[in-house]
């Protein structure tokens, strides 16, 4: 084999090869719909995408459901319908704003129908050939439904917010537009409950692009919606170019057409055009969601309608829905096809709530909502723990699922992980194993070393090592041979391996790849684990391919620098690591800005942040170093201590030396 001249160096020539800086997921990728070989199967994968929905949106826990304070009002009487102006806090102090549409001279209880609206320019106001917004919300109330059609963020008499991308420490704690506006419809069907005439086991929705968004992402996660028309975007080739239909991590390993299927087995209505990304509805994505409706013996229950036209929400269209609505929620036996009858839109200026765009008195400024949300979040984050601290069971169910899909990283099966060997060198006090570590599945490649004490292997522990500058840092200062930690390791004849994470060490060589072309790239951490994810990822490949060696007795983790952090979370995502010491780089860690920049995770704080991680990793032995003066460790001595473990956790004001650290590791207590 190939020897290589420097110690630290696994690829003397390259970056390696590793098909994470290549192969980088975007909303215009063609996604093939997986194949789901059984009912049991399916609800499986189900569960994980109704989770990783509510997570990604910023609704998991799902927030408290505050007094919605409704005000209807400024009726419009017209025949066979009438149309009233609404409001309501859907989080305090954060209108939702739209118009009601009820039927008149009809028998009630009513179907109710949420209708968003999409990217028309006018919003719910838009009304041209293509679609028209109130008049659906017209037929269909002349039909029988009590229809609420609401804005989107941003637009008509939702202007406390635009619509447009918030800020890395909104997304920090699980806000965006796009989880703004989904938790608008949770909280619109709430207030179509409110109401009196309508009937709670008939609720549909309804709406065309962005609004299709909304339908399929609200049907999703609320089993109250009973019948659902996604009009114009359900799609394997394209998955919503705006902002409000991206949450970051949204689509890291999903796509729009299984997040439509999760409608199963209640009735779905998809609507495509040849003129558009849903061109190849009929012989794709409507039969990918259909071989889901088949395991439920429900194929009659969804249906595709298939138009010549282009982007739209016409009247051929508007009729499709009309029909398979008055199957579903009317109870219609008759397949005839609802005709639309002519209507007349009111102007905008009758139909807007707030014409003057005067917010209500008492009511908050966007930044104020922001503001007020985030601190919201912050308290409850922490009166999870004060809640929880008599026993950590609570706490783990509370955080396990929001670090998981915020993280969206796992440890890998053994056969998946690979193991190439690069060389191999002998000093007087060591030998080490030069390797390519990876996962199969994905084709990454981590130049690592595995150092081991001199002559035979024998069963012992080993320690994995990692610095935010890669595994050359472990080196002794200006020289080629280990330094003082992996020594004093190597001595207490533990095994040792370090290695380049994700673009540090060897991926940074001059004149190499040294990082992911994301250049004009949309919403990429909707599609992409971030930087400091995938980080996390392959600290987890790490202590796998150790797990599954014959000769490791035991796996312990050190994560120093910037990299001290990322390496808690990683420890707090597997049981296989006996002791970690991780180093806080004295990072405030009650501020948002100890994670942005290297450390940046959408929605890190909001699942709980290092009291998550903490409460995930206990009882294992734990040691956090160099935590300045201001640290409080309090928190995470009471999580300790409701472990049972209170011994188990230490906590130093400063870093300690290679000696007692190597001590510490080898420590039984």
């Amino acid at each position: 084999m190939p020897q290589n001249d420097s110690l630290f160096q696994v690829l003397p020539e390259r970056t390696p090869d590793d098909k994470r800086l290549a192969n980088v997921r975007h909303l215009d990728q063609h996604f093939k719909f997986p194949v789901y070989p059984t009912r049991e199967a399916w609800e499986a994968r189900a569960r994980d995408i109704r989770r990783h929905i509510l997570v990604c949106c910023g609704l998991h826990p799902m927030p408290e459901k505050t007094p919605l304070k409704a005000q209807v009002f400024g009726r419009i009487d017209r025949d066979g319908y009438s149309i009233e102006k609404v409001h309501f806090e859907s989080y305090p102090g954060f209108l939702c704003t739209g118009n009601l549409y009820r039927p008149s001279g009809k028998k009630t209880p009513f179907p109710g129908v949420l209708s968003p609206h999409g990217h028309w320019r006018k919003g719910r106001f838009g009304h041209e050939a293509a679609g028209s917004v109130p008049g659906r919300a017209i037929s269909l109330a002349r039909q029988g439904y009590v229809v609420f059609s609401h804005d989107m963020v941003g637009y008509n008499d939702s202007f406390q917010l635009k619509h447009g991308k918030l800020g890395d420490r909104e997304k920090l704690w699980g806000l965006s537009l796009m989880g703004l506006q989904l938790w608008n419809s949770i909280r619109g069907v709430d207030f179509l409950l409110s109401l009196p005439e309508v009937d709670p086991e008939r609720i549909g929705c309804t709406g065309a692009s962005g609004g299709g968004t909304q339908t399929f992402m609200l049907t999703a996660v609320d089993d109250r919606v009973r019948v659902s028309a996604p009009v114009c975007m359900v799609s394997a080739h394209m998955q919503g170019g705006c902002i409000c239909e991206n949450a970051p991590g949204l689509r890291v390993d999903l796509m729009n057409t299984e997040i439509a299927a999760m409608a199963a087995p209640r009735p779905l209505l998809l609507v495509s055009a040849s003129g558009d990304w849903t061109k190849h509805n009929p012989e794709e994505e409507y039969p990918g969601v259909r071989s889901v409706y088949k395991l439920y013996s429900a194929e009659d229950r969804v249906k595709n309608a298939h138009f010549d036209a282009g982007h739209n929400y016409n009247q051929d269209s508007r009729e499709a829905v009309y029909t398979f609505f008055r199957q579903w929620l009317m109870g219609e036996k008759t397949l005839k096809r609802v005709k639309e009858q002519p209507f007349e839109v009111e102007s905008d200026k009758d139909l807007l709530v707030f014409p003057g765009r005067q917010r209500p008195a008492g009511v908050a400024s966007g930044a104020e909502v922001l503001d007020n949300l985030v601190e919201a979040r912050r308290a409850q984050v922490s009166g999870w723990q004060r809640r929880d601290s008599r026993g950590p069971a609570r706490l783990r169910e509370q955080f396990q699922v929001a670090v998981e899909h915020t993280l969206n990283v796992s440890t890998p099966a053994p056969d998946d992980v690979q193991a190439t060997m690069c060389g191999r060198r002998e000093g007087p006090d060591f030998q080490v194993e030069k390797l390519l570590l990876g996962r199969k599945s994905a084709g990454d490649q981590l130049p690592a070393l595995l150092f081991q004490p001199p002559g035979e292997v024998r069963v012992a522990p080993v320690v994995i090592l990692i610095h935010p500058e890669g595994k050359s840092a472990w080196a002794e200062s200006g020289s080629d041979s280990p330094g003082d930690l992996v020594q004093a390791l190597l001595a207490k004849k533990m095994g040792v391996l370090t290695l380049d994470t994700f673009l540090t060490g060897e991926y940074q060589r001059r004149g190499g790849c040294t990082g992911r072309n994301l250049g004009g790239m949309a919403h990429w951490t909707t599609y992409n684990r971030t930087d400091a994810a995938e980080r996390i990822q392959d600290v987890l490949t790490a202590v796998s391919f150790l797990k599954a060696r014959p000769s490791t007795a035991a796996v312990h983790l050190v994560g120093w620098g910037r990299a001290g952090l990322l390496c808690l979370f990683a420890r707090a995502l597997t049981p296989n690591v006996g002791r970690a010491v991780i180093d806080a780089a004295q990072a405030d860690m009650g501020s948002d800005e100890a994670w942005l920049a290297d450390r940046f995770i959408p929605g890190l704080q909001w699942c709980g942040g290092v009291n998550a991680a903490v409460a995930l990793s206990a009882p294992a032995p734990l040691m956090i170093l160099n935590t300045g003066r201001a640290f409080d460790a309090s928190p995470l001595a009471q999580i300790y201590e409701a472990a049972g473990a209170p011994g188990h956790l230490r906590v130093r004001v400063e870093c300690v030396s290679a000696k007692s650290l190597a001590n510490y590791l080898m420590s039984s207590q």
